[in-house]
């Protein structure tokens, strides 16, 4: 209430008192200097208090706020989930070495650490060098550990090396050893020296976990290829981000072409592989030769060498 000779008073509550209708304030410029009464706050018009915009909740590719820890729960029949770990990561170091040291992080050819216990390595196997991106094949050191608790160990160890770009682990079930605390520890160390680690849970149970974000991903269809319907196309998952700390849970098709991460709508039809029925079918498509040379014209070298 205002009295006589008074500068107007307005008393702030903290967010959690507010209701949920009362929608989120982007500046607030009142009269009368800042004080305390009660625990109220008194702000006058000469002090403007800029309060964050409200991020959008939805997770897409190339975010610059990428958390430190990361799991991704998936099945030992297939790789997607190993695959999926290393496509985040790289869509990671690509948007760091966007940032505002691009310099030092476009020369950035620090190693990248893969952490597999026994019983991992025995399901889905070891990475193979060839069927790495080729920026990472001579960068990747290999760590097999006999039990779950030195896997951790050396996860742990990894995460607090600064010659490591990222680490990534696949660690088997539900073992008794990875418990919140130990999550807890990874995600603790991974915030202090600012390595990021994305953690493959292969047959497990979400349980309890400190992890900043967590995902479930299954391989999915790939789109045709341009030139052959019949070659294999970009790799492709069914991914759900079901917890994050700052983002909305949601469902996608992720894939990794051009080696860019990409996601579409899970509902999205996904174009189907056409094959030409006619000559003319097959002329109107040869036009389209996209990044490919020029088609040739007239007849071929081996035809006029041979004349």
């Amino acid at each position: 209430m205002w009295g006589s000779g008074e500068s107007p008073t307005v008393f702030l509550m903290k967010s959690s008192a507010l209701p949920s209708s009362v929608k989120t304030l982007n500046a607030l410029s009142i009269l009368s200097p800042v004080q305390e009464e009660g625990g109220a706050v008194r702000v006058s018009a000469n002090d403007t208090f800029t309060l964050p915009k409200p991020q959008d909740g939805r997770w897409h590719p190339g975010l610059a706020d990428q958390p430190l820890h990361s799991e991704i729960f998936a099945s030992a029949s297939e790789a997607s989930g190993a695959a999926l770990a290393l496509a985040l990561a790289r869509d990671a170091l690509r948007v760091a070495g966007q940032s505002a040291d691009s310099l030092a992080e476009a020369n950035d050819r620090r190693q990248i650490l893969w952490v597999q216990d026994k019983r991992a390595v025995a399901r889905g196997g070891r990475p193979c060098a060839y069927g790495l991106p080729r920026d990472l094949r001579d960068r990747l050191i290999h760590v097999e550990t006999a039990t779950p608790e030195d896997a951790l160990f050396a996860l742990e160890e990894g995460l607090k090396c600064r010659d490591f770009a990222c680490v990534i682990g696949e660690i088997m079930g539900n073992p008794r050893a990875f418990g919140f605390t130990a999550s807890r520890r990874l995600s603790l160390t991974a915030q202090k020296q600012g390595t990021a680690l994305w953690l493959v849970r292969l047959e497990a149970e979400a349980d309890l976990s400190s992890a900043r974000m967590r995902w479930r991903a299954k391989s999915a269809p790939s789109s045709p290829p341009l030139w052959n319907s019949d070659a294999p196309g970009a790799p492709a998952w069914k991914a759900e981000l079901f917890r994050a700390r700052s983002h909305a849970p949601g469902k996608w098709i992720l894939s990794n072409e051009d080696g860019r991460l990409s996601a579409n709508p899970p509902d999205q039809t996904r174009p189907a592989a056409s094959t030409p029925r006619s000559r003319g079918q097959s002329r109107s498509r040869a036009q389209n030769i996209g990044y490919l040379v020029r088609p040739t014209v007239g007849r071929s070298l081996a035809a006029v060498a041979r004349a």
